[in-house]
C-alpha cells in the first residue's frame, strides 16, 4: 500500500470522511518532501477545479492535528508541511537570503534530553525550523545588519 493510501485509510479508521478532494490533497502532500499549502492546491487544481484553498488548509490542519503530518514556519510567510513518514528533521533558515539547510537529526537527541532534564518536559520534535545566517551570508557581511534589526 502506498504512503498516501495508508494516510487515507488511517483517516477513515479514525472516523473521518474522505472526499475525492481530500484524497487528492493527501496524495499531493504525501508525494512531496516539503510542500506549502499553495503548492498542494496547485497540484490538486491540475486534476480538478472542484477544490479551494480553504479545503486544502483544513485538510492539512487535520493531518497535523492527527499526527500524520507536521507544519513548520520557515519565516517570511513560508509554512511547509511534511508527512510523519518523513521523520524528525531540522531546517536551518537563513534570515538574509532565505536559504534552507536540512541539518542532521542526531542534534535533536541532546536537546530533547536536556529539555527533559531541566524542565521535566518530554517532547517529540518532528519538524523544527531555526533562523540564523548561512555561511555565505556571514562571509558577505550580513551578520551585523541582520542581527542589529532585532
Amino acid at each position: 500500500m502506498s504512503h498516501s493510501h495508508t494516510l487515507i485509510e488511517t483517516l477513515r479508521q479514525r472516523g473521518y470522511r474522505v472526499t475525492p478532494q481530500r484524497e487528492m490533497i493527501v496524495e499531493a502532500v504525501a508525494h512531496g518532501r516539503h510542500t506549502t499549502a499553495e503548492e498542494v492546491f496547485e497540484r490538486v487544481r491540475e486534476r480538478t477545479q472542484a477544490v479551494n484553498i480553504a479545503t486544502v488548509y483544513r485538510t492539512l490542519d487535520l493531518l497535523v492535528e492527527e499526527g500524520l503530518a507536521s507544519r513548520t514556519d520557515l519565516g517570511g510567510g513560508r509554512v511547509v508541511y511534511a508527512t510523519a513518514e518523513h521523520g524528525p528533521h531540522i531546517h536551518l533558515v537563513c534570515l538574509q537570503c532565505g536559504r534552507v539547510i536540512e541539518a542532521e537529526t542526531d542534534l535533536l537527541e541532546s536537546l530533547v534530553q536536556e529539555l527533559e532534564a531541566r524542565y521535566g518536559f518530554v517532547c517529540a520534535p518532528q519538524h523544527l525550523g531555526i533562523s540564523g545566517l548561512c555561511a555565505d551570508c556571514q562571509k558577505a557581511g550580513a551578520h551585523d545588519k541582520t542581527f542589529e534589526e532585532e
